[in-house]
């Protein structure tokens, strides 16, 4: 890929960091435009002493931010926004402005400004509630059951049903959950979540154990935005793609078991009737095709968490919880 200069929206969070630090490692520069909701601006550190890495402190809401953030950026990468659907329940306005009406700005703002692609990272949270027996692909109906999957589909029919009106070359990522290791650590993620309470000693209690999802690392979801940015537009233009691998769908019961394997001792508590209800299997065969990967295993991703928490890496989890996961916003409209 030529050396480009890519503006990540929301690059301070959990796959931000570790999109910054690839595309960094490939020579290019980035931008990171990002007003740290979370009180995550530890995560950054290290980046900024790459002197191809750029902070700008600011909200997508903001013109003069947005005008700032992308002066020479060819490209854009949207992760922004109110993640997950327990916090766009807990904080259902700042969700909507974010996600939606933050997002739709950017979107309108970057058209006619020499943008090659803009990336938004979309959701597989997106399918809701399907059967067992089924397999989600890109074309399969959508049934967004929280805010934040609400929002997410509508800025993808946003993006599809405006698309001749802007000269940017959009493409949609349904993101698989992501697991793995990251610079802003989440243990409020569903292997890491179970992988780090089962390491504390703690008895797990894990509702709906049969529902599946599909899991995707950190860094798998790096290197495959990096391969989309660097394919012809022709490509992936106006196009949506599942971004994970068939292989990591899993319900909740495998993922204990699996656990399990490395904390025998582990305590698990199986409770049948929870308040998530949303079950989904997902088929990742476009973009299996289109690009080739090696997707980490959640196995792998299990095995670096424990690593790193005997190496002593979460220490301070103890007294500083909140550190670790999206819980609890500091928001300020500017």
């Amino acid at each position: 890929m030529k050396n480009k200069k890519i503006l990540i929206v929301g690059g301070s969070g959990y796959i931000g960091t570790v999109m910054s630090k690839k595309l960094l490692s490939e020579g290019q520069e980035v931008v990171n435009l990002d007003n740290h909701l979370f009180d995550n601006f530890f995560s950054i550190q290290e980046l900024k002493k790459n002197k191809n890495y750029k902070f700008i402190e600011g909200n997508l809401l903001n013109e003069e931010d947005l005008i700032k953030s992308s002066l020479g950026v060819t490209d854009v990468i949207i992760l922004a926004g109110i993640v997950g659907d327990p916090l766009s329940k807990k904080y259902p306005e700042i969700a909507l402005e974010i996600n939606e009406k933050g997002i739709k700005k950017c979107l309108e703002f970057f058209n006619n400004r020499k943008i090659d692609k803009i990336v938004f990272a979309s959701t597989c949270s997106n399918y809701g509630l399907i059967k067992d027996t089924e397999l989600a692909d890109e074309n399969f109906i959508l049934n967004p059951l929280s805010i934040y999957a609400k929002t997410k589909v509508n800025i993808e029919q946003y993006l599809l049903n405006n698309n001749n009106k802007f000269d940017f070359s959009p493409v949609i990522l349904r993101f698989a959950t992501a697991f793995g290791l990251s610079d802003r650590m989440r243990f409020d993620l569903t292997v890491n979540q179970f992988t780090h309470e089962l390491l504390l000693g703690n008895e797990l209690t894990v509702y709906d154990p049969d529902t599946w999802r599909p899991y995707f690392h950190t860094e798998d979801f790096a290197k495959v935005v990096y391969k989309i940015l660097n394919l012809e537009n022709e490509k992936i233009n106006k196009q949506v793609f599942n971004v994970g691998t068939n292989e990591n769908n899993y319900t909740k019961r495998n993922l204990v078991d699996l656990i399990k394997q490395y904390i025998p001792k582990a305590k698990i508590k199986i409770q049948k009737d929870g308040f998530d209800k949303r079950n989904y299997k997902v088929d990742f065969n476009k973009i299996n095709s289109l690009i080739s990967f090696k997707a980490k295993s959640v196995s792998a991703g299990i095995e670096e968490i424990i690593t790193e928490y005997k190496n002593g890496k979460f220490k301070d989890y103890e007294n500083n919880s909140e550190k670790y996961g999206n819980y609890k916003i500091t928001y300020e409209k500017k």
